[in-house]
Order: structure tokens, then sequence, then C-alpha cells
């Protein structure tokens, strides 16, 4: 309805390439990715022939190579070697090195050049035909590799599977339990994982998706109450949630602004400061005084909507949390899963 009455919409336009490519029709999302203005996502999506992220196999069980900086597991290109890759819910595709992408034998539909780090990256985009996992292969993927003369932070040689995957699949990440556990999206399942939420105490929390690929459920930080909160599952960090400053002024969290932390966020250089809230939770998880931090330059809306925080990587380390894009749910447990 919203097309019909202003067909050049750039928002609408992306909404609907957003809808298509979720339901993985991605040559019809292609005419609304140039009509919102991205023309590399057009090109590429247009290429894609057939059935994409056909999945075979029932499950994985991919130990992390290493927790920290970031949890690390092992996949192969295009039945290449076993190179390590970083599981990311704050990413959308999956990424290859440069290296990687060369010895699979890739060639791009599309590139673009963007701002990485303190310098300049060119990502390119195409089409893998095979990506395997334990027991589970993915064929007709879209995939981006970059190449830049920098290295990323904790980042993986071989490259970083987004949400754009985990969401083909049910998700676990296992802290607990040091592992990346994928099975195949069913409603047995879904059925299977509620009900090992159950038996460990773990009630469902909502799960929602914002452009593309961020992954939403509902936590507290500070006695705030429930409130919408960003999961920033897998990556690299070592504090437990972020906020904004306007959020922990708020809150009255504590922010120790003689100890600035230069980094990054989402590829660009950043000034944050740690801070230490009384608790963060999310459903029956928690933490209390954990190392956290303010970042003066995030908005509390994002994507349309107010988000009060985002947990990140440590946060979940004494839990596994399992994401079921079937029935949207989240589910977080003590302990290793089951």
């Amino acid at each position: 309805m919203a097309l019909g009455l202003a067909p050049g919409d750039k928002d609408t336009n992306r909404l609907m390439a957003d809808c298509h490519l979720r339901q993985d029709r991605l040559s019809l999302s292609a005419p609304h990715w140039k009509a919102a203005g991205n023309d590399v996502f057009a090109t590429w999506f247009g290429a894609v022939r057939g059935e994409p992220y056909q999945v075979s196999g029932d499950i994985a069980r991919l130990p992390f190579r290493q927790l920290d900086p970031s949890p690390l597991v092992e996949g192969s290109a295009n039945g290449g070697p076993p190179k390590p890759y970083l599981p990311y819910t704050g990413a959308p595709w999956l990424g290859l090195s440069m290296e990687t992408a060369e010895e699979a034998g890739l060639t791009h539909v599309a590139k673009q050049q963007i701002d990485f780090l303190d310098g300049k990256a060119w990502q390119y985009f195409g089409v893998l035909a095979s990506f395997r996992l334990d027991g589970i292969e993915l064929r007709n993927v879209p995939v981006v590799w970059s190449e830049t003369d920098q290295a990323s932070p904790g980042g993986a040689d071989g490259g970083l599977i987004g949400t754009w995957v985990l969401y083909h699949l049910l998700t676990t990440f296992d802290y607990a339990g040091r592992s990346l556990i994928l099975r195949r999206r069913t409603p047995e399942a879904s059925r299977r994982a509620r009900a090992d939420a159950a038996r460990a105490g773990a009630e469902p929390l909502p799960l929602w998706l914002a452009r593309e690929h961020m992954t939403h459920s509902t936590g507290s930080v500070a006695g705030s109450g429930d409130r919408v909160v960003g999961l920033a599952i897998g990556g690299t960090s070592e504090n437990t949630v972020v906020m904004s400053e306007e959020t922990a002024k708020r809150l009255g969290v504590r922010i120790d602004y003689d100890r600035p932390l230069e980094t990054f966020a989402h590829s660009h250089p950043v000034v944050t400061y740690p801070c230490y809230p009384e608790e963060s939770r999310l459903g029956g998880a928690s933490a209390q005084y954990a190392y956290s931090l303010v970042n003066p330059g995030q908005a509390t809306a994002r994507h349309g909507f107010d988000v009060l925080a985002t947990f990140f990587h440590s946060f979940y380390k004494p839990y596994n949390i399992t994401l079921d894009f079937a029935a949207m749910n989240v589910y977080i447990a003590r302990g290793k899963a089951a």
C-alpha cells in the first residue's frame, strides 16, 4: 500500500527489500534495493540464481578454537581447508578473507570502497557454491570478502559468519560449553529447544530482527525494567553491555571518565568510557557490577525505535543462548547446552 502511494520512496523500498531478503526471494529484493539507492546490493542479489542458503545435514557441533578475544569455529569454503570463522549476530553476511576468497575461486559481481578503521577497504560481493560447518552444508550462499592493508582487531583469518547464515538454522551459542551448535530449522527442532530450555528453567524471550540482521530481545539495566535491548552475540569485546551516555546518566550508572577507551565500533573509531551498572539482565541471566561501556555518540533511538542497551560477548560466558528464528524466541540458560 505504501509503495502504491509513493513508489519511489527510499525507506519503503528498503523495507520491501528487507521483506524479500528474509524470505530468500533475493531477485525480488534487487529492484527495491536499487530504488532505495543501494546499487551494490541490487547487483549482488540480482546475480543469485536459484534458491539461496540450501541446507543439507541435520546438526553441526563446532568447538570454539578460542573464546577470547573472539569465539572462533572452523568452516570450509568450496571444499577448501578448514579455517577459523567468527560467528557474530552484529554482522549480516557470510564474510571471507581475501585469501579464502581467492582459494575458493570466487569472482565478484559487485564491489565498493568503504571507510575501515583508520583507512579504506574494498568490499567484493559474490556467490559461494558451498560452505560447510561440520555436519551441515549450505549451498548457493551470498558472500562478501574484503581487501585492506589493516588487520581487523580480534578478527579471524578465515572469515565471519553473520546473522543471515545463522537465521537459516536453529543456532545455539554454547558459551559455557565452548561451542557453536547449529541444527536444521524445523518445527521439531523448535519444540526440542523449548523443552530443553524449560528443563533448564529458561523462559522464552522474544526475538526480533531489525535492518536485515540486528537481533533484539527484552532485558533490563540498573533497574530500568524490561525494555528492548540489542543482542550482539559472538563478536569481539571484553565488556558486557554498551549503552548511550544519556541512558547511563538517566539510570544513575557510574561512568569512569578518567579512563577513556579508544576503540572501534562498526569499523569506525570511537571513544568510550567504562561504566558499572548494578545489574544487567536477560530473563533469568544476569551480571552484577560487570565492566560495561558508555558510548557518547550512540543514539538511544536506532532503526526507528528506542534501544536501552546492547548485550555483548562477555555477558553470555556463563550461559548457553539459543536463537530460534522459526518461533522467534530466545532461550538463555546457565551452564552447558543439553
